[in-house]
């Protein structure tokens, strides 16, 4: 088996992972986030300059060609630093993505773009000395290079402050006899030819999330104890092992109410429940004007702009659905700023502008619009006091549906709205967020924007045209919704 660092992690997490993604790739699912994987690039190409100059080793996908390459730059630098340095031993390759040489001194610094030292990563990272301390070479340190998370950009940026280094020298050094046992199972199990029988457990998620979980979990009975929200995997994992997985298994276990709820109505195929009086009670902790807001933000792994943290959740646009009285005609105003922008200010001004003081606010999840709004006020002092006073406005229209008072068998057990809108109203093409060109949710508007300043501006108009489609989409949705619940409430 020829192992790579990836590899020899995915093994580690569960074998059989694998093996499927060596026999069987068709059965693979695709969980591949886009922002992540682009996020890794950019930290990457960033770290490269963490050390100062450096040697670069072009990809090639004949990896001897990297190899050779790393061998000549080793030999003609008494001192370097050196990026995606390649070597092989018996089989198992690895590039490194800092490499500092000192005359026969070396250094890994394996770089990842999340913002805490995880097992895997010492798992990756130990893999690497394991191969180039069999190769012969003199590894007097290895460290992990991630993101710390309390960085916030002043001015130019601060690589030495952006990036956090932790030394697992001592780990890597203990772990070369595991390593190497690991790899002679790993090769073993890879040498099966018909599919190794092998339970699923907590490590189908930990670290990962496994492509291959429903290929694993295919004849188990539709739905099951995997379909139950919000149940704590360990919990699911401990009745999957207890031998009941199926909801009709399920429904005479002691669980949670919410648990039982779901199962109950999938099982009995229950009415929908509909509690008027608390619906009422919600709705008169609601006045005119009514304005219904929801916003998009994306986050930046490299602040760009001062007074930002990485991965802090920027927002760039909003769409607000308003009535001036219950029986108002519905307007709709909404902001998108332009691209590769700072787009706080811009938003915090327009904001203030289209939602006055003292009205009603809806939003859906109200906890990340007023969390939104309380750091755009803390960043603006002119506008806090506005600001603040839509905070201490806004009520939450998810409350009816997570407190149960609203519920249906097609919400399958979630209060999202990706689940309650066509629950709702199933045969309404207008709210159908598949219907929609581009743009379809949070994890593509977030996309979206953020390369929105890579685009010609014809691809521009488009897709912010798109953008702006999406957003009010998710307002006219809880208007659509507000509708529902006065509707119930007056029958």
């Amino acid at each position: 088996m020829n192992l790579s660092k990836s590899k020899y992690c995915n093994a580690i997490q569960c074998k059989k992972m694998l093996w499927l993604d060596t026999y069987k790739q068709d059965v693979k699912e695709d969980l591949n986030n886009d922002s992540v994987l682009e996020n890794g690039t950019e930290v990457g190409i960033l770290a490269k300059r963490l050390f100062g100059d450096y040697i670069d080793i072009d990809f090639n996908k004949d990896l001897s060609k990297m190899i050779e390459d790393t061998s000549n730059v080793i030999k003609e630098n008494k001192k370097c630093n050196i990026t995606e340095a390649s070597f092989s031993y018996n089989n198992n390759f690895c590039s490194v993505d800092i490499l500092k040489k000192n005359d026969d001194l070396y250094e890994i610094y394996e770089v990842k773009s999340s913002t805490g030292v995880k097992d895997v990563y010492k798992n990756d990272a130990s893999y690497q000395y394991y191969v180039l301390t069999k190769l012969g070479y003199n590894v007097t340190k290895v460290s992990i290079v991630y993101i710390n998370s309390k960085y916030e950009r002043r001015g130019e940026l601060e690589l030495d402050k952006l990036f956090n280094i932790e030394d697992i020298t001592d780990l890597a050094v203990s772990k070369l006899d595991e390593v190497e046992k690991n790899i002679k199972e790993i090769n073993k199990y890879m040498n099966q030819k018909e599919e190794p029988n092998q339970l699923i457990g907590l490590h189908c998620t930990d670290p990962y999330d496994c492509p291959f979980f429903s290929y694993c979990t295919r004849d188990l009975e539709t739905p099951n104890v995997f379909d139950i929200v919000k149940m704590n995997i360990k919990e699911k994992f401990k009745l999957y092992h207890d031998g009941k997985t199926s909801f009709k298994d399920l429904y005479k276990e002691d669980l949670n109410w919410r648990f039982k709820e779901q199962i109950d109505f999938e099982i009995n195929n229950r009415k929908t429940k509909i509690e008027v009086d608390k619906i009422k009670e919600f709705l008169d902790t609601l006045s005119y004007p009514l304005y219904f807001l929801d916003f998009e933000t994306y986050q930046q792994v490299i602040p760009l702009y001062d007074g930002i943290v990485p991965y802090e959740q920027i927002p760039f646009q909003y769409s607000l659905h308003y009535m001036e009285s219950k029986d108002s005609e519905v307007k709709h105003k909404e902001f998108l700023a332009e691209a590769d922008i700072d787009s706080r200010r811009p938003l915090a001004e327009r904001l203030v502008e289209d939602i006055p003081k003292d009205v009603c606010v809806l939003a859906y999840n109200m906890g990340f619009e007023k969390g939104v709004i309380k750091h755009l006020a803390e960043l603006y002092p002119d506008l806090r006091e506005h600001l603040l006073n839509i905070v201490d406005n806004i009520k939450d229209l998810m409350v009816p549906f997570f407190r149960r008072n609203y519920y249906t068998k097609d919400m399958k057990g979630s209060y999202s709205i990706k689940y309650v809108l066509p629950a709702l109203f199933p045969d309404d093409p207008s709210l159908n967020y598949h219907n929609l060109e581009g743009v379809h949710n949070g994890g593509e508007a977030m996309n979206a924007y953020a390369n929105l300043g890579k685009l010609s501006k014809e691809e521009q108009i488009a897709l912010r045209k798109n953008l702006l489609k999406y957003c009010e989409l998710d307002t006219f949705a809880m208007v659509k919704i507000y509708n529902k619940f006065l509707e119930v409430v007056e029958k």
